[in-house]
């Protein structure tokens, strides 16, 4: 049969939504999955009660070690694939006992009989028949009659009998309605044990495994017997309670009132009686018992959440406090001397504020350099890199390194950022899960880093660490050596919960230096002055008039993909080349969303685009498209928020459809396989936040009433400060006020009383003005800090849990931060007790 024709040249008539099965001999794995359970099958079919007309058909789904010319039994309907045509797409599978000879051969000769080969496999089947299987699952003495080795007889008995785990898993979960990815996951996480605890408790699922749902949970709870008031199901909506609050807003904790009111809503949901305050305040001591909850105060933290915090703070203070004996004390005169000849080397001068920075870096083992667009923060690391260097009398050629550590670390979040640095300092620099080895999974308690060998450690784009990769990096930095983190802390916070960088200001522990003179603005920058005009929270009179380097475009949402595409046109025009254009938009949906102008840039760019392309997820994907990487993966030296091209894509022999596609990155080219495909998405118009830590020649900057829940303003400030050469701004300028009024609220972190906890630094409030005058804070900005509480004592009860008044975690015992990474046990109890 031609394999078209089983993908859908023929119409069957079948109820699409009706169940029907398919038994039938496997022929060809046209596809499988490397990192799920996905597979495509070509079925050669022995029975059916599917109105079919051919002897063959193509069945998808996610299924185990499937082994050709066995037979199996599959359970699905008919889907219409708007590419393939009609398939037969399988909810649930089992195997069926291979009964012809060439079947039973092709079984036994399968990599699941160790040492037995197609030779061998026909002498059992000339010896026991086509029914060998049933026999020997029957008798395995019959195997003692055919001329075969002792070796290949046990790897026939020890493996025709073996419980297929991952068979069953897949089952199980498909019975679920898991996709693959979640079900590779789950079984990644239980392996054999996954029915079992599944079948057990699937509350478990939302404990363990990201993107299960507390509801996707109840609903398989349900089918298992668990009851609305187990203790399984009130523990699981708890840590979903603290996860959605949490990370929604980007919080390391969350409040007793916040937990109770949102585990309430989500456990009350669909349940006879409401779950009493007793049964809550017992699942959430048991939780923070087993470590997987946290109470300090009134507020209450996600474990490894909160061992993270306490984890930085203690880390810092090691860095700060360690001695290394064998350190020169350098003088202040020393310092300044070797500024000077820096300043002759380049041809440079620095202002008072560029000097003072670079000598208080020398002279502190951690340092924090913060100022807006044009403060020459670049400028500075370049003068802190070569100074640093002239009094250590190291020499910047890497060539010099071969057999040893080269001492000048530089390492920012994103690749584009770190190939910032390296360009401007002629040294390398890498990204952060680079510099430690890390594969993605920092959030987690066990991760350990490699640690970061040198002298001298610069971090740019700090704004965009967050609590975990900072946990990460700080574990990883050794003692005696110097940190240098810098940053403009007026951009949008980290996508992952805590507000690193500010915190660090705001705690004043560390010594910090904040520019704020424009020295781009004598370029003749109106970008920089628009930064900063927007940082003081105003637009200035000449806003929407045209300046040599940008403009201003009034249309309304519906206007805006026209007007886009026919900006783009003219700066293709001009000669801009991909790379150099980048549309920025704060949403994904709606007709000014990144979703609908990636659909219309990529109309432009790809005007007279001819030859491969693949469909993906719906959207059809081109040679040179320009691409944006969406996950961290070290192995391939790529990392979420990157930029490519692609530039090739590879198609099987006999093939019409590519199956390996190749992208270019600035540092790297990396072949994606199929199943890798969900990696990187269309990036002609990226989100403002995954535009972070890069820059462009040209940005095209749309702001409507559309995206009114995300007008604030550090976007805008982030936004513009992405525009290196151009920036085009169009919409209603009304939107673009309402980004400058609307100030965004901090994050609840306690991370700043952590750091004076540990480093004790005192401040006072004068310091506090001055920081506020530098830049730090403005009057509308509220600091982050924690207070400690009167101590209280007080018997937990129903009726203060339903009130409110009383954190259920109550007295329990409690020990200091450093007694709790040691021994599991809750650093302080709640209200102070200690």
């Amino acid at each position: 049969m031609i394999v078209d024709q089983a993908m859908g040249l023929f119409e069957p008539q079948d109820n699409a939504n009706q169940t029907k099965y398919v038994n039938g001999r496997l022929k060809a794995i046209f596809f499988s999955s490397n990192d799920s359970f996905y597979k495509v099958l070509l079925i050669e079919i022995t029975g059916t009660d599917l109105n079919w007309p051919e002897s063959e058909i193509v069945v998808t789904g996610n299924f185990g070690d499937v082994v050709e010319e066995n037979s199996y039994h599959f359970v699905g309907k008919i889907v219409d694939h708007p590419r393939y045509g009609k398939q037969f797409q399988a909810t649930n599978y089992s195997s069926l006992i291979a009964t012809n000879r060439e079947g039973v051969i092709k079984y036994l000769s399968s990599d699941q009989f160790p040492g037995v080969g197609k030779q061998t496999a026909q002498r059992v089947v000339d010896a026991l028949g086509e029914d060998a299987i049933q026999r020997i699952n029957e008798d395995g003495r019959l195997l003692d009659q055919v001329q075969i080795t002792q070796k290949q007889r046990n790897a026939i008995l020890e493996n025709l009998n073996v419980d297929d785990a991952l068979e069953k898993t897949i089952v199980t979960l498909n019975s679920f309605g898991f996709s693959s990815k979640v079900a590779s996951a789950i079984y990644d996480k239980y392996h054999d044990e996954a029915v079992e605890i599944i079948s057990k408790n699937p509350y478990q699922l939302v404990e363990d495994i990201r993107g299960i749902s507390f509801k996707r949970a109840d609903a398989i709870a349900l089918r298992v017997g668990l009851t609305a008031t187990s203790t399984e199901r009130i523990r699981a909506g708890l840590l979903y309670a603290i996860q959605e609050i949490c990370f929604e807003h980007g919080d390391t904790y969350t409040t007793t009132a916040d937990l109770l009111s949102t585990a309430g809503e989500l456990l009350d949901n669909n349940v006879e009686e409401p779950i009493s305050g007793e049964k809550l305040g017992e699942s959430l001591i048991q939780l923070a018992k087993e470590r997987k909850i946290v109470g300090e105060d009134d507020r209450i933290y996600l474990g490894y959440v909160y061992r993270a915090e306490v984890q930085i703070a203690k880390h810092l203070g090691r860095v700060i406090k360690s001695e290394d004996e064998d350190e020169t004390d350098f003088s202040d005169e020393a310092i300044s001397q070797q500024i000077g000849k820096v300043e002759t080397q380049f041809g440079i001068h620095y202002d008072q504020s560029q000097s003072d920075a670079i000598l208080k870096a020398m002279k502190s083992p951690v340092f924090i350099l913060t100022g807006g667009p044009g403060t020459g923060k670049t400028t500075i690391i370049n003068g802190i890199v070569n100074t640093y260097a002239r009094l250590h009398d190291y020499s910047l050629d890497i060539n010099d390194y071969k057999d040893k550590p080269f001492p000048i670390v530089l390492a920012a979040p994103t690749g584009r950022a770190a190939k910032h640095m390296a360009d401007s300092t002629g040294l390398p620099a890498s990204t952060i899960h680079r510099l430690l080895g890390l594969n993605g999974q920092e959030s987690a308690d066990y991760t350990s880093p490699k640690e970061i060998e040198g002298k001298l450690l610069i971090i740019d784009e700090m704004s965009m660490v967050d609590t975990f990769l900072f946990r990460s990096l700080m574990r990883a930095v050794p003692n005696q050596m110097q940190i240098v983190f810098v940053g403009d802390q007026d951009q949008l916070p980290s996508v992952g919960p805590g507000q690193v960088f500010h915190d660090l200001l705001v705690s004043k522990q560390l010594p910090a230096m904040y520019l704020n003179n424009i020295h781009r603005q004598g370029k003749g920058s109106s970008i920089v002055q628009l930064a900063h005009d927007i940082h003081a929270g105003k637009l200035s009179p000449d806003f929407d008039q045209n300046q040599p380097d940008r403009s201003f475009i009034s249309c309304n949402e519906w206007q805006i993909p026209s007007v886009i595409k026919q900006v783009v046109q003219r700066a293709k025009d001009k000669e801009f080349n991909l790379m150099d254009v980048q549309v920025l938009a704060p949403m994904y949906r709606g007709a000014a969303g990144i979703d609908r102008l990636n659909n219309v840039l990529q109309e432009v760019w790809q005007a007279n685009s001819s030859g491969k392309s693949v469909t993906i997820r719906g959207h059809t994907y081109r040679l040179h498209d320009k691409v944006l990487q969406l996950v961290n993966n070290p192995e391939k030296n790529v990392f979420n928020g990157d930029l490519g091209e692609i530039v090739g894509m590879e198609t099987p022999d006999n093939q019409s459809i590519p199956t390996k596609i190749i992208i270019a990155f600035d540092e790297t080219e990396v072949a994606y396989e199929k199943n890798e495909w969900v990696q990187f998405t269309l990036a002609y118009c990226t989100s403002i936040h995954k535009a972070q830590g890069s820059e462009f020649p040209m940005v095209i900057l749309p702001i409507v009433h559309q995206y009114s829940r995300m007008l604030q303003r550090n976007l805008l400030y982030t936004a513009v400060t992405r525009a290196s050469d151009f920036l085009i701004m169009l919409g209603e300028k009304q939107a673009f006020e309402q980004c400058v009024r609307s100030l965004s609220v901090n994050r609840k972190t306690s991370l700043v009383q952590r750091l004076v906890d540990v480093i004790g630094v005192e401040t006072d409030s004068s310091m506090s003005e001055t920081a506020a005058d530098e830049g730090e804070a403005t009057d509308n900005e509220a600091t982050s800090t924690v207070t400690t509480t009167e101590r209280k004592s007080y018997r937990l009860t129903a009726q203060m849990i339903r009130q409110e008044t009383i954190d259920p975690m109550i007295g329990m015992a409690g020990v200091t931060p450093d007694q709790f990474e040691k021994t599991g046990a809750s650093s302080k109890s709640i209200h102070g007790q200690k």
